[in-house]
C-alpha cells in the first residue's frame, strides 16, 4: 500500500485532498504535516527566498524520513521551492499542487479560465502554467480570477459564503473550455460552481490524486 505525505501549508486544505483520496483512491495510506506558518511568512518576505526554499527541502526531508512513497504538497503559492525539494528527492513522485490539474486542463481546450482564493500563489501559478503549454507546444492560455474574500470566510469557518463567492466569479471569466479552481480548499465549491458553469471543471486535488495513483500503481 503506497505510503502518501501531504504537506499543508493552511489548515483548509487538509480536507479537500483528504476527500479526493477517499473518493479516488481509498487504499492509498495517506498522512498530513501541516506548517501553518509558510503563508504567513511568504506574505511578509514578499518573495520565495533561500531560507523558504531550505524549509521546503527540510519538509519533504522530513516525509521521507517517515517513510512516504510519494509526496504532494497542497499550497500553490510556493511553485519554486516546490521544485527544489522535488530535485531533492527526485526518485520519488514529489508534486506540486496544481501540475496535475494544468496537465488535464491542456488537453481539454485553448482558453483555460482558474479562480483562485489566494492572490499571493497567482504569479508562482501563472509561470508554471505558461511555462508548461511552452514546453508541449499548446496555445492555450489562461484567464485568472481572484476572490480573497471566499479564502477570508473560509478561514472565518463560513463555506456557504466561501463556496458561493467563488461560483459568482465564474461571471467575471470570458466562457473558456474548462474552468480550474486553484487553490485545494477551494475544490469544496465545486457543486455551487456547477451551477453556474456547464463544461469542465477541474480541482487540483482530485487531479493529484489521480496522477500520483497513476505514478505509484505504474
Amino acid at each position: 500500500m503506497p505510503r502518501i505525505s501531504l504537506i499543508h501549508a493552511i489548515p483548509v486544505a487538509i480536507q479537500p485532498v483528504v476527500d479526493a483520496f477517499e473518493t479516488d483512491w481509498p487504499d492509498a495510506d495517506v498522512y498530513s504535516l501541516l506548517e501553518d506558518s509558510l503563508s504567513a511568512d511568504l506574505q511578509a518576505a514578499g518573495t520565495i527566498d533561500d531560507a523558504m526554499v531550505n524549509r521546503f527541502k527540510h519538509l519533504a526531508d522530513y516525509a521521507v524520513d517517515t517513510g512516504a512513497d510519494g509526496i504532494l504538497f497542497t499550497c500553490s503559492a510556493f511553485g519554486t521551492a516546490i521544485e527544489a525539494a522535488a530535485t531533492a528527492h527526485a526518485a520519488m513522485p514529489v508534486l506540486k499542487p496544481n501540475e496535475a490539474m494544468f496537465e488535464e486542463a491542456l488537453t481539454m481546450g485553448n482558453r483555460i479560465g482558474m479562480i483562485a482564493t489566494f492572490k499571493p500563489s497567482i504569479p508562482s501559478m501563472t509561470r508554471e502554467f505558461e511555462e508548461m503549454a511552452e514546453a508541449r507546444n499548446a496555445t492555450a492560455v489562461i484567464e485568472t480570477v481572484c476572490v480573497p474574500d471566499a479564502m477570508t470566510a473560509l478561514r472565518a469557518g463560513d463555506a456557504a459564503t466561501h463556496n458561493q463567492l467563488v461560483a459568482d466569479a465564474v461571471d467575471q471569466l470570458d466562457d473558456p473550455d474548462v474552468l480550474m479552481l486553484a487553490q485545494f480548499s477551494t475544490a469544496q465549491a465545486r457543486n455551487d460552481v456547477e451551477g453556474r458553469y456547464s463544461k469542465s471543471i477541474l480541482t487540483s486535488p482530485a487531479s493529484a490524486v489521480r496522477k500520483l495513483r497513476s505514478l505509484l500503481e505504474a
